[in-house]
């Protein structure tokens, strides 16, 4: 088993005298073999929250449990967790093959055999065999990632607990290792916290994610359920790439009114406002801004400022107003700067935030790929 509960979670640092909360009454549930990303910017306490569950820094307050157990107060090595760091940390003078197995030899009763064996065994799963009699500065940056990898491995912990460690290679080389972490612990089935700054990691490799802002959980969810229905105006900017665009409007009935446009409302949408305040953020991502002949409703007329081609997508900086806006369109869409240009966002993709509490009032309803969201 391999079931992880953070209640209450908190960490306050005193700095001079002044305390800086980095995790702020944090509360997840990570099931037995779930993998869950935390994710957010530098600062915002993800780090932090996975040293407490490995016991590498005292947690304030709050609880840590285990399968039940409470642990928050465990030493390190009484936990059953093993931790893959951002800088590796291998020890130079050792070889490959002691770097894997020292873990198991100084916590262990396992003979200098059967560590042997447990040796061998993970640098097959990891190919890493042929570099067993290796030192670390022999290696690559990938391979030492894998000497890492395997040194947690081999201890067959509950839980593995992974610290940004990709963000040292190089991008086809962390493309790759994705992947081949996904495929270590679907084929292991330990639960596992991965730490990452990257939403695309945070995207492509968690069953659920995370999303932390200043020490406070901001939603969490799969990356879809996030990607479509943030929480949060935070959620929305920080999720997906390029960024989602803001627009701020004041509602009058069924009108929403910004300094450059005008965009008439549904009688569905509206009902949904039911309430809400009148000061609100539309919102809209770049690839769901759609281009018009001026025939759709609520179309804008823009100029384009900068075109950066990506081979699949193109996108497009717009001016709106005094700001510039992302547009994303098809690779083989013909788009040059200085282009005068006709867009629309079409209601079902637009989502609208409280200006003020910045929480969701409307997400985009046009997908059946998600879920209800736990929403905090």
């Amino acid at each position: 088993m391999g079931k992880l509960e953070l209640n209450d979670l908190t960490k306050v640092f005193d700095e001079g005298g002044n305390d800086i909360v980095a995790v702020d009454e944090l509360n997840v549930t990570i099931e037995n073999g779930d993998f869950l990303v935390l994710v957010g910017p530098s600062g915002c306490g993800k780090s932090t929250t996975l040293r407490c569950i490995a016991g590498l820094e005292r947690a304030t307050s709050g609880e840590i449990r285990l399968d039940g157990r409470n642990i928050t107060d465990a030493k390190p090595k009484d936990r059953d967790m093993a931790m893959v760091f951002q800088n590796y940390a291998l020890y130079p003078h050792m070889t490959v093959r002691k770097n894997i197995g020292y873990g198991l030899k100084m916590t262990t009763d396992l003979s200098d055999d059967e560590i042997a064996e447990r040796v061998e065994s993970t640098a097959e799963l990891l190919e890493i065999s042929a570099l067993l009699e290796k030192k670390p500065k022999e290696l690559s940056g990938g391979q030492q990632q894998r000497v890492a990898l395997g040194r947690a491995i081999i201890r067959e912990p509950e839980v593995f607990l992974m610290d940004e460690p990709l963000s040292n290679l190089d991008a086809k080389l962390r493309t790759a290792m994705r992947t081949e972490i996904q495929q270590l612990q679907q084929d292991m089935d330990v639960t596992t916290i991965y730490v990452t700054h990257d939403q695309t990691e945070a995207m492509t490799m968690g069953d659920r994610i995370a999303i932390l802002n200043n020490g406070r959980l901001q939603q969490i969810g799969t990356p879809l359920e996030c990607y479509h229905q943030p929480s949060n105006r935070f959620v929305a900017g920080f999720i997906g790439s390029p960024s989602m665009n803001f627009f701020p409007t004041t509602r009058e009935q069924d009108r929403l009114l910004n300094d450059s446009f005008e965009y008439e409302l549904s009688e569905e949408t509206v009902s949904t406002l039911e309430g809400a305040p009148d000061q609100l953020i539309l919102g809209i991502r770049p690839e769901h801004i759609e281009l018009s002949d001026g025939s759709q409703p609520n179309a804008i007329v823009t100029q384009v400022d900068v075109v950066e081609p990506m081979g699949e997508v193109t996108y497009a900086y717009i001016q709106i107003g005094d700001e510039t806006y992302t547009l994303s369109v098809d690779g083989e869409t013909r788009i040059d700067a200085g282009d005068d240009v006709t867009v629309h966002f079409p209601e079902e993709k637009i989502h609208l935030f409280d200006s003020r509490s910045g929480d969701a009032i409307k997400n985009s309803t046009s997908t059946d790929l998600v879920e209800p969201t736990q929403q905090l």
